[in-house]
Formats: C-alpha cells, structure tokens, sequence
C-alpha cells in the first residue's frame, strides 16, 4: 500500500496540535498503541543512541525516528532494552520496532521484516595504539572481541581468532585498553565515534570487513507500518534532513546510496 493510499484527512486542529504534514489514520500503522510507535534502543550505543548531559536520550536514531514520528504525526516513545534480547521481544509484541542499529541480513529476515537500509557501514578492527598491528590478517590465534549476538562473531571465527563475547561495545573497548585481548570488532562509525570523542589509546585498521546496511526490524505482518516509515525516510533523505539532523554527532549521512528494500 502506498503512503497516499493511508492518508487521514484529520481536522486542522488536530493536525496543528501534531505537525504541519500529513496525518495517517492511526489504525492503519499496525501500531500496537494508536498514535504511538514503541521502539527498542540500548539507549546507551553511541553514536546511535546516549544520553545528553541532562540525561535526555539522543543519537543518530532518536534523532531520525523522532522526526518520522512528526511526520506521521505519532508520538515517538523509546524503550530501553537489552541488545540480546530486542528481537525476542519484538516477536511478543512488547515494541512496534527495533529502532537500534542492527545488521540487515538474510537470516534475520527470515524472522522479521527490515525497513529500507537506513546506514551503510560494515564491521572495523579496532587495536591498541602502538600496536604492531597493520592487518587483520595478523590476528590470527590472538584474543579478539566482539558483541555477543552479534554479525561479529562468524568475522572473529574467519580470522581464526580466540573469541571474547562482550554485552556492549565499551566492554570490549575497555578490555582491550586494558590489554586484556589484542583487538576487538567494532560497528565503524561507532568505533570511530567512541574513539575520537572518547579520547581513547585505540586505532582502527584501514578498510572495512564484511560491508553492511543496518536497519529497523519489524514484526512481520506490517506492510503499512514499514511502508510509511520507508517513504517518510526516503523523503528526508532527498531534502536533506538526514544530513542537517546528523551534522552535528558525525558530520555526514550515511544513508546507503542503493538501499537493501524490505521484504514486503
């Protein structure tokens, strides 16, 4: 169904009070609550998503689901959850989206179905500064870490690495600052981000592995859902919203230039 298909004309009032686009008619989303789309976010994976001095959440989702909300005219509520569990939790309907960063991949799509590609990127070698390390390739038999749950790990197995599973990208950062193992396997612009901002003895090796699209995952059964947050995203893309939105936190946008399409 295409986004015109799904338009409510709403009262000026009520369309005032919400934005100054369209309005779509709230039982159409395949929302859990009407009004409201419930998204899954660890809250807490810079640059995607952290907290601001006074605690607020933002990052690069917040800032990209939260004006697909004004523009379709829902109330965007986050809810923080753990990265292992987020896609069994979506299944129970306890969210409407995973609005965390999370790899577009064939056996993923098999359980849910992934809005449009929203970042390209792909997986980074991170290792200490002054390491000898020049390639991936020199990892062999050495301590490597990755996120448990994660694309990361079959990535660690290639390179015939020993394998340290860690709940979140800091943990495996902080182990490998503290010698602890001799690279990790980071997301890139989050590496770089933690990296840069963070101030951290760390470098990442040239060149990507493995090159990805992340995207938001949704309960199957959806179309109208995924559809209005594909073509609201599409359109921000092309005026340049994207870009304005991200300038400040990474300077660029990452949006793919042939995005992976959902499975409809």
């Amino acid at each position: 169904m295409r986004r015109r298909d799904f338009v409510a004309i709403a009262g000026a009032s009520t369309a005032a009070s919400l934005i100054a686009g369209p309005v779509f008619a709230q039982g159409e989303l395949e929302l859990i609550t009407p009004g409201v789309l419930t998204s899954a976010t660890e809250g807490g994976y810079p640059p995607f998503s952290m907290r601001t001095p006074g605690g607020e959440l933002d990052g690069l989702e917040m800032r990209i689901m939260g004006e697909i909300c004004r523009r379709l005219g829902l109330k965007y509520e986050p809810v923080i959850v753990k990265w292992e569990s987020m896609l069994v939790g979506l299944q129970a309907n306890q969210y409407d989206i995973v609005g965390n960063a999370m790899g577009i991949t064939e056996e993923r799509q098999k359980a849910v179905t992934f809005c449009d590609g929203w970042v390209e990127t792909g997986a980074q070698v991170v290792v200490r500064e002054g390491s000898d390390y020049s390639s991936a390739d020199q990892l062999r038999g050495k301590k490597i870490g990755a996120i448990a749950a994660s694309t990361f790990i079959p990535i660690v197995e290639s390179l015939g690495g020993e394998l340290r599973a860690y709940k979140g990208d800091i943990d495996g950062m902080q182990d490998l600052v503290n010698g602890n193992i001799d690279a990790v396997i980071l997301e890139a612009i989050a590496a770089n981000f933690a990296i840069t901002k963070s101030k951290l003895p760390l470098r990442a090796l040239p060149g990507l592995i493995d090159p990805a699209q992340l995207g938001w995952a949704v309960k199957k059964g959806k179309p109208n859902l995924v559809t209005a947050i594909n073509e609201t995203r599409a359109e921000m893309v092309a005026e340049g919203k994207v870009a304005e939105l991200f300038d400040d936190i990474i300077g660029f946008d990452p949006s793919p230039k042939e995005p992976i399409r959902s499975i409809l």
